[in-house]
């Protein structure tokens, strides 16, 4: 699992690798654009204006809806992608430091309509993600949502089998979202396949 400085030096190549493994249809991105295209088009149809992003990266989701006039403020670990980002969104609030351990004061005193975070929350343990998404939960407006779209699996059988078929590649340092385990702690959790290894969750409050 790359750390901040990792993703520092990644950040220059980081959309063009992600569009190598979608382009090949394999993991770990495979669905990338059809998740991300599909948690715009809710955002778009959603009434809420103020958006909070957990990890941007470069922002490839973000400065889409914040070309549509969408309120943006987000938290990433990695100094150069927030540099990127901050380049496509000049008047979006973005702020540096690493969300594993919390988000900075300025996040957590507002409310939002919407959080979304892509691709992202994998570097969280489970019990992390379980008080990481309950604490988000009470940033948002009533009755808003948020959506988690990242490598992701409904049952541990469908990790292990993935996790066989990819050996070659896969990172046992990162930790991928199991439905099933997770509803149980989050029962409002739903969850939607796109591929053998990732999906979108939904949470509202």
């Amino acid at each position: 699992m790359l750390n901040n400085k990792g993703f520092d030096l990644w950040a220059k190549e980081y959309d063009k690798s992600v569009d190598l493994s979608y382009e090949e249809k394999t993991y770990p991105f495979i669905s990338y654009k059809e998740i991300l295209n599909e948690i715009y088009n809710r955002v778009l149809k959603s009434k809420g204006r103020k958006i909070l992003d957990i990890g941007f990266g470069t922002g490839t989701l973000t400065s889409s809806l914040y070309d549509k006039g969408f309120d943006v403020y987000g938290q990433d670990f990695s100094e150069e992608m927030v540099k990127i980002s901050r380049g496509k969104m000049p008047k979006a609030k973005l702020y540096l430091g690493d969300f594993t351990n919390g988000l900075v004061d300025d996040l957590m005193n507002q409310k939002y309509d919407l959080i979304i975070a892509t691709y992202s929350l994998h570097h969280l343990s489970d019990e992390k993600k379980i008080f990481f998404i309950k604490s988000l939960l009470s940033l948002l407006n009533e009755g808003r949502r948020i959506y988690i779209g990242d490598i992701a699996f409904k049952t541990r059988k469908d990790l292990e089998a993935c996790k066989i078929k990819e050996r070659e590649y896969w990172d046992n340092e990162e930790i991928y979202f199991v439905y099933e385990e997770l509803k149980i702690r989050l029962p409002n959790l739903s969850f939607e396949k796109f591929s053998y290894c990732s999906g979108l969750l939904t949470i509202s409050n």
